[in-house]
This record gives structure tokens, C-alpha cells and sequence, in this order.
């Protein structure tokens, strides 16, 4: 059994809420939503009824869309139904893949109003227009967003629970970690990057510790979401495919920006905004958008027409770049495990940190400006967080960079509104020219 962090957040919820609110988990498809529901119902409640809108059978969709407005009966049918007692304030209804039939997540307003029970709803492609179409979405929902494994989790499913708050420490007091243990973290994260946060994938990992059986269900969840924009995004699915499927070949250049015109020559961004959308609503990718005029206020200068395209998963884009070949081709294995990325292989640790950065609650931005003319106006910086009052630009650097030329002049340009900077490598921690370097594992802390 996998530990996520998110059910502490369950419970938190139903104390808090004690009734006035139900609880809606969204996330991508495959990353555990049903998983860690059954669980939290099996746990924290004296009985649960978990109605599978994925798979509901016809008397159970009839029953929502006939008996709602009777509350006895309809919780005295589902009670015969699932053959399960309801008590009153002990008991938790789960709508699973709430999505598959909106009707139910219109009723939860009737529902919570009527105080008997807890709701608990899951969905992935939730805020997808055809799923929310005609319905009025409820304000008695809270939502929270349910991400694949971060590295904790996964040194947990390894049976390590000491390193991390270890890690925290020497982030806190920028104490370096020493060759020894730095190097053993490292090869933990080699395999976390390898892996990816879904729990299929770690659980086949551990099973076997074969990367092979891991990259075999990482293909399934690949398939899986092509079958999901085959069905979701009739009408324009094709260019939904171009976009996903161009995201390894973008992320591998210098400049990492999405540029359509990999597409097609003719393609601009107005044709194609819904297919970045879509892969952006369906959780499938984590986008990262320019801000032209960095402030505290990053999504003021958002230009959401120059943006970045990551994967919402790394492990699935280490699987997606050969996804045409065989397990045995897959030259990223190798060079991740043996510490011999080159620069278009550098995507795999941009796109690792922009993972982890999204997985702290951070909105996704970069700095970039081209001046052929003035090269001291010309910039690119990976990433832009808030910390406090100041923004913290990040760098993700190969091993053996030289220099960081855009970091200085984008410090100088911008002084007044920089904090810290920091930049993240394959070395230990280190303090050099006002710049913080740390190893890519602690971006978990950022």
C-alpha cells in the first residue's frame, strides 16, 4: 500500500467541514484518486457507498435522475442497492469518476443541504467543457488537486522515511550533505525520475525493481490518454495529438519553448489554444507560461501565447520520448542512471523540477527575451517562483556548466524585485557569486 500525503488533507477536510461542504479530488487519470477514496472511507467512517459512475449500472443512474428529490427514499434505495447501512454523520457516499455523469455533481448542492452524510467526489478531465456542460457547478465543493507520487512518497514506498526531513534540515541551514550521502540520494532520484510518480508504475517497480515492467505500465497510461482524446476531444483530436506528441522533440531543444511551427509551417496559436488547454485541463501536462514583466504579480504579464510544455509525470515522459520503440532503445535509462545526460537530455531534469515545483502549489513561469541587437537584453531563465514579497528565479543547469550569464544579467535588470536565485544541478549544496546551488532533489523545497 502506497502513503499519500493527501489523506491527511481528507481528514483535515471532514473535520473541518463536518458536513457543510462535500470534497472533489481532481487529477489526471491513473495517479490514485479511487485508491486513496476507498481507502479514506474504509478508515475514517462507520460505512461508505462507493456509486462507480464509470461503471454504474442503469437502476443506479435512473435512481439519480428520478428519486433526487426524495431524499428518503433515494438514500433507502442506494442503502438496499450496495446492500450497506447509512448512518447519520458516520457514513460516506463516494461519486468515482464523477465526470462519467455531471447530474450527480449538480445534486451534491441538495445533498450537503440535506446534512445526513459525507460526499466525496473523484474525476480526471473534470473541468473539461462537455463534463460541466449544463450543470451548475455546486459552491458547497471544495477541490483539490491530487498529483502522481513526489520523491517523498516514493523514498516512503521504498521503506525510507528519514531522508527527507534530513534533506530539510541541510536545505534550511544550507549545510552541504557530503559526498557520500549526496551520491546515494541522488541514485534514489535517478530511480524516482525513472519511474515517475504514477502509482502503477512504482508499485510494478517495487515489485520487481525492473525498469522494464515499470515502462510496460507506463505505456498502458500513455495509451490511456490517447483513448481519452479520441473520446473527449472530438473535433479537434488531431491536433490535441500533435501538440502531445511534440512535447518530447520541443522540451529537447535549447529553448524549450513550444513552437507550432513543428506542427506545421502555417500553424499559429489561435487554431491550436484549445489543444494546449485541453491537455492542460485533463492534468496531462504541467504548462509553464512567460512572464514578460517579472514582479510579484507573475500571471499579470502572463503571455499564454509563449509557453512551455512539460509533463505532468516525468516518468511517463522518459516512456514518451520512445514511446515508438522498444524498452531495450530507450537510451534515457541509461544516461539518467549512469549520470550521462547531454543537453537535449537535460529536458528530463527541466522537466522533473517543473513537476516538483507544480506539486508545491506553484504556477508555472519562465522569463525569456530575445535581442539580437543588445545581447545584454537578451535572457532565459527556466523558472520564476514568488517567495514572500520577492520573486526567486531558477536555473536547471547540466554538471558541467561554466557559466550563467542569463542569471546575472536578469539579477542586475531586475534587483529590486529578486530575492534569492537559485540554481538546481547534479552537485551538493553550494553558496557561490549570491547564487544558492541544490541538488535537483531539493527543489521539493522551493
Amino acid at each position: 500500500m502506497l502513503k499519500r500525503k493527501i489523506y491527511d488533507r481528507l481528514v483535515e477536510w471532514k473535520e473541518k467541514s463536518n458536513g457543510s461542504s462535500a470534497l472533489l479530488i481532481d487529477g489526471a487519470r491513473r495517479v490514485g484518486k479511487s485508491f486513496i477514496a476507498k481507502e479514506f472511507a474504509e478508515k475514517e467512517y462507520r460505512s461508505h457507498i462507493i456509486v462507480d459512475f464509470g461503471n454504474a449500472p442503469q437502476d443506479i443512474l435512473d435512481l439519480f435522475l428520478n428519486d433526487s428529490s426524495n431524499p428518503d427514499l433515494f438514500f433507502a434505495k442506494l442503502s438496499t442497492f450496495y446492500s450497506t447501512p447509512l448512518f447519520k454523520r458516520e457514513s460516506l457516499i463516494v461519486f468515482d469518476e464523477v465526470q462519467q455523469f455531471p447530474r450527480a455533481r449538480q445534486l451534491i448542492k441538495y445533498l450537503v443541504a440535506d446534512g445526513r452524510y459525507d460526499y466525496l467526489e473523484t474525476g480526471s478531465l473534470i473541468r473539461l467543457k462537455q463534463n460541466v456542460k449544463d450543470i451548475i457547478i455546486p459552491s458547497e465543493e471544495d477541490h483539490i488537486e491530487m498529483f502522481p507520487l513526489d520523491f517523498e512518497e516514493f523514498l516512503w514506498a521504498m521503506g525510507d522515511t528519514v531522508t527527507v526531513p534530513m534533506l530539510k534540515q541541510c536545505f534550511e541551514s544550507k549545510t552541504p550533505l557530503g559526498q557520500a550521502l549526496h551520491r546515494k540520494i541522488m541514485n534514489d532520484f535517478r530511480q524516482y525520475v525513472l519511474v515517475g510518480g504514477m502509482p502503477q508504475s512504482v508499485l510494478a517497480y517495487l515489485n520487481e525493481k525492473d525498469f522494464e515492467v515499470s515502462d510496460t505500465v507506463k505505456r498502458r497510461i500513455l495509451k490511456l490518454y490517447r483513448d481519452d482524446v479520441s473520446k473527449f476531444a472530438a473535433g479537434y483530436e488531431d491536433k490535441v495529438f500533435a501538440v502531445f506528441d511534440g512535447i518530447p522533440g520541443q522540451l529537447s531543444k535549447k529553448e524549450k519553448k513550444y513552437k507550432l511551427s513543428s506542427i506545421h509551417k502555417d500553424a499559429r496559436f489561435r487554431t491550436y489554444e484549445d489543444s494546449f488547454l485541453w491537455l492542460q485541463e485533463a492534468m496531462v501536462v504541467n504548462t509553464c507560461f512567460n512572464a514578460t514583466d517579472p514582479n510579484i504579480g507573475l500571471a499579470l504579464s502572463a503571455d499564454h501565447a509563449t509557453q512551455k510544455c512539460y509533463m505532468a509525470d516525468t516518468g511517463l515522459l522518459v516512456t514518451h520520448t520512445f514511446m515508438d520503440n522498444s524498452y531495450t532503445e530507450n537510451e534515457l535509462y541509461r544516461a539518467i542512471l549512469f549520470d550521462r545526460l547531454n543537453i537535449n537530455e537535460g529536458m528530463i531534469m527541466e522537466n522533473v523540477v517543473a513537476q516538483m515545483l507544480r506539486r508545491n502549489g506553484h504556477k508555472l513561469y519562465f522569463y525569456s527575451r530575445s535581442d539580437a541587437i543588445q545581447r545584454e537584453n537578451h535572457m532565459e531563465i527556466d523558472f520564476l517562483i514568488a517567495e514572500g514579497k520577492k520573486i526567486a528565479p531558477i536555473e536547471v543547469k547540466s554538471n558541467n556548466y561554466t557559466s550563467h550569464a542569463s542569471l546575472d544579467k536578469f539579477r542586475n535588470r531586475f534587483s529590486k524585485v529578486i530575492g534569492n536565485a537559485y540554481i538546481l544541478y547534479s552537485k551538493d549544496i553550494l553558496i557561490k557569486d549570491g547564487i544558492t546551488h541544490l541538488p535537483f532533489y531539493m527543489a521539493m523545497f522551493l
